[in-house]
């Protein structure tokens, strides 16, 4: 009973209430209607029990009191007005009394006389339902909303807002309605965890055909509510990428190219050998263009992973637009020997200088000062696209791992997902470096598999274009004159 008085001291201090206050009216006041109860009755409570009830409710009033903008007289005021409260209920004409006056007391705590304070959590919740998780709203939410969803609850909510208008139009096709909320968390929980639909749909509720429907439904969404959140930079945005690059010693390069498989269970109804990467995993490839931010600026996905870098660039959108100076558009660059340029792009050993706008290093062991100088600085710049493909699959592991999928709609998704890369970098996402890194069945800590496959010319990359050549030779005696 001292050490529950004790801790019971304690607890009011910590509420900004002293212990006169908490004594002398909680205290006093329920103690005094137990006693006025048991002497009214056979049945009385003893000395102890009737201390024991009291301690319970003024534990109550003390917990509940955390405003901490409240002076010790306010809250002090407020007790005192619930004395007539609980006196009213002595007049009851059995040992009951008691009991009501503490029901009484807790209907005014719940009816907000008595001031509130957030909970705190203290212990990792759970309730057993990942959606019933994130539908609480403590300050654990956030933590878990970010461990879950990769963003805070705020940005759920403003995807939530945006995506609102064309997922109503989808909802009427369930067979039971479901909360627009809920089927966004989960096609983003799918997108993260890169878990089973059986085990994904479980943790939210519903049913498999359901999450299907849902992710595919929510893909739609996305890309209507975002239609340029992926776009080829224009006006200011353009010239912060371009100044950047030409502190990295590229001027007029618009950005970095490379491309990642996306591994995939054997597609079914497919010729497998099309799809049989140099890893020896199936995999979708998918050709991705990044600036020095990391902000993804094209993405042509869908190609299977026996394609070449080289031919995947000639069936994208990007090679056309390209093609037909729709892209490189700057200010022209006078770089030695003659040679000006509007634009282009770094690329790896994969583009062998196939077009006269992706600028490859020169790579292979006979490289005199200034080649082995280019190189270095080209590879530091295009780590760019690296950095972005362990951001963007570590964030959303579906497309980390190998999994199963359907290839119709996996484009789209890849696609998705990339939008919500540049949303959540717009919004100051920050990244947790170990993502990048992962424990492999013998125990091992190991960098994780990005999916990036060199599949370029193991020696020195001679050009299949003049044009190339010459850009790539008039960057490199442009460098070593700086």
């Amino acid at each position: 009973m001292d050490s529950g008085v004790v801790s019971l001291r304690r607890q009011g201090s910590a509420a900004g209430v002293s212990e006169a206050a908490v004594e002398g009216v909680t205290w006093q006041t329920v103690r005094g209607l137990a006693e006025m109860d048991s002497h009214g009755c056979s049945n009385g409570l003893r000395d102890e029990e009737i201390d024991a009830v009291a301690m319970a409710v003024t534990a109550v009033v003390v917990n509940t009191m955390g405003d901490k903008e409240s002076s010790s007289r306010d809250m002090l005021t407020r007790l005192q007005q619930q004395r007539p409260l609980l006196q009213s209920v002595a007049e009851a004409p059995d040992c009951a009394a008691t009991c009501e006056a503490v029901v009484q007391l807790c209907v005014a705590v719940t009816s907000g006389i008595f001031p509130r304070q957030t909970p705190r959590w203290w212990i990792k919740r759970r309730t057993g339902r990942t959606w019933e998780d994130l539908r609480l709203r403590d300050d654990a939410t956030d933590e878990y909303f970010r461990q879950k969803l990769r963003m805070s609850t705020a940005m759920f909510n403003h995807i939530v807002a945006a995506c609102a208008a064309y997922m109503e139009k989808k909802v009427t096709h369930y067979r039971m309605p479901l909360p627009v909320e809920q089927l966004i968390a989960f096609a983003l929980y799918r997108w993260a965890s890169g878990e089973t639909y059986e085990s994904g749909t479980s943790a939210f509720g519903i049913g498999r055909a359901t999450g299907l429907q849902a992710v595919h439904d929510v893909t739609s969404a996305l890309m209507q509510a975002y239609p340029d959140a992926i776009k080829w930079p224009m006006g200011r945005r353009r010239a912060q990428i371009l100044r950047a690059f030409r502190e990295k010693g590229s001027p007029n390069c618009f950005g970095a190219i490379d491309c990642t498989h996306i591994y995939i269970d054997k597609p079914a109804g497919a010729p497998s050998e099309n799809y049989y990467d140099p890893k020896q995993k199936f995999s979708v490839q998918a050709q991705v263009v990044v600036d020095l931010d990391l902000r993804i600026l094209d993405v042509h996905v869908g190609y299977p992973g026996t394609v070449h870098d080289v031919r995947v660039l000639h069936n994208s959108q990007l090679f056309r637009r390209a093609e037909s100076g729709e892209l490189f558009d700057a200010t022209p660059e006078n770089l030695p020997h003659g040679v000006v340029t509007r634009g282009y792009l770094l690329g790896d050993n994969g583009y062998p200088v196939a077009c006269p706008w992706i600028v490859s290093p020169y790579g292979g062991i006979d490289q005199g000062a200034d080649e082995e100088r280019f190189d270095m600085r080209q590879k530091v710049a295009r780590g760019c696209v690296e950095r972005a493909f362990g951001l963007l699959k570590c964030m959303w592991r579906l497309f980390l791992h190998t999994h199963k999928t359907n290839l119709e709609t996996l484009p789209q998704q890849f696609v998705v997902v990339c939008t919500l890369h540049n949303i959540l970098l717009d919004a100051g996402i920050d990244f947790d470096e170990n993502l990048l890194w992962e424990v492999d069945a013998n125990g091992v800590r190991r960098r994780v598999d990005l999916g990036i496959v060199g599949n370029g010319a193991g020696g020195r990359g001679r050009c299949t274009n003049v044009e190339g050549e010459l850009l790539r030779d008039a960057l490199r005696d442009r460098l070593a004159l700086m």
